[in-house]
């Protein structure tokens, strides 16, 4: 059986002007260390006004980066445990 021993939590925040929308994606580990990660999206001035969209959008790659600086920060905890230079980690 398998049991759940800890639990991650993000945050999102979206700024968004007539067309731009920022996004801010953060965790907290259990380390109490936070990862905080950024995203944008531009609206097209021929697309109608879809804040929703552009919030999909820098949400998704404010979640990517964030992605991206946590495997950036496994890969470095492992090299600091083994000593070594380890095979790089690919999504």
């Amino acid at each position: 059986m398998m049991h759940t021993t800890v639990g991650w939590h993000v945050e999102m925040e979206f700024q968004e002007d007539d067309d731009r929308t920022r996004a801010v994606a953060m965790v907290r580990l259990p380390d109490g260390s936070e990862v905080r990660a950024h995203g944008q999206a531009s609206r097209h001035h021929t697309d109608s006004n879809q804040p929703r969209v552009g919030e999909e959008i820098a949400g998704a790659r404010a979640l990517n980066d964030l992605a991206m600086q946590m495997l950036a920060k496994a890969h470095g905890e492992i090299d600091a445990a083994s000593g070594r230079t380890s095979h790089p980690i690919h999504v």
